[in-house]
């Protein structure tokens, strides 16, 4: 049965954003995945649609295939990157619906994708389709031009990445916002040791500017750097930008939006919560990543 395309593109649509979750897990960058869901688009529009079985499956492959070819030449570029590399932050106001990509999405928090992005795009790609999207490995292996065994052998490695990094689990958003907000108050007061008893004893900082703002080019590490670090940044802003500091959902959890001026820069900022403290702090700076953000 000849299908219109009208009917193509409704029926496209049904799997949108299922598409775009996948392409950003992946890359790290929702112009990616918006790219790479357009081109499997423009790929549809020149087959057959009867000689399609199964349309998601088959815009899962195209999307992947995409999206392994970009996976593949940012590790190249990222081994030149400035500093930490983090994922771009989807951000959402509290009172607004998160949306299918990221609701109820563990796997889409920052604690969680910056451990991903750090394996092999081989080994990122076959743990998420086949964990995240259930894809089978016959079908893994084939986008990534493999057999089946090596498919399972590397997401089983990355799995295994995955488990032995650790990263915080989320928490409720109500202790969440407990958290941050005993943090917040902690650097307002512009007290080191104030800011140091909010901290997790193993607390981290990871800033991502790709060397276009100031923000730590290192991972920061301990309760007295990151407290001191924190502390120092938070004197750059002046007392009228730090009141339109303003929490909003990063990737599903409690984050904090803090506008720029001429003299400093805006930034996004998520905290990875562990034993009732911050663990993680993931520092977003880099202005390329916060293009879509409504200031």
């Amino acid at each position: 049965m000849t299908v219109t395309s009208t009917e193509l593109a409704a029926e496209f649509d049904q799997h949108r954003n299922r598409l775009i979750g996948l392409g950003y897990r992946l890359t790290g960058r929702i112009a990616d995945a918006e790219d790479a869901v357009q081109d499997a688009w423009l790929r549809l529009a020149t087959v057959d649609r009867d000689d399609i079985r199964d349309l998601g499956a088959w815009l899962t492959t195209v999307v992947s295939r995409l999206c392994l070819d970009r996976m593949r030449s940012a590790a190249v570029q990222r081994e030149q990157y400035v500093g930490p590399w983090l994922p771009e932050p989807l951000v959402t106001s509290l009172d607004d619906d998160p949306g299918d990509i990221v609701a109820g999405q563990d796997d889409l928090r920052m604690a969680a994708l910056r451990v991903l992005h750090e394996l092999p795009p081989d080994q990122r790609l076959a743990f998420v389709l086949h964990d995240g999207f259930e894809v089978p490995f016959a079908e893994i292996a084939e986008v990534l031009g493999c057999s089946v065994v090596a498919a399972r052998q590397h997401a089983s490695r990355a799995r295994r990445a995955m488990a032995d990094a650790d990263p915080p689990q989320r928490v409720p958003l109500p202790e969440q916002q407990r958290v941050v907000e005993a943090f917040l108050a902690a650097l307002a007061s512009k007290d080191v040791d104030a800011v140091a008893r909010t901290l997790h004893p193993t607390v981290v900082v990871l800033g991502d500017s790709g060397g276009k703002a100031r923000t730590a080019r290192r991972p920061v590490v301990g309760i007295d750097k990151v407290a001191r670090f924190a502390v120092g940044l938070m004197q750059k802003y002046d007392d009228k930008l730090l009141e339109n500091i303003r929490l909003v959902l990063v990737n599903g959890d409690l984050g904090v939006l803090l506008p720029g001026s001429p003299e400093v820069a805006p930034r996004v900022f998520t905290i990875a919560i562990r034993d009732g403290r911050p663990a993680e702090i993931f520092d977003v700076v880099n202005p390329d990543k916060l293009t879509r953000i409504p200031w």
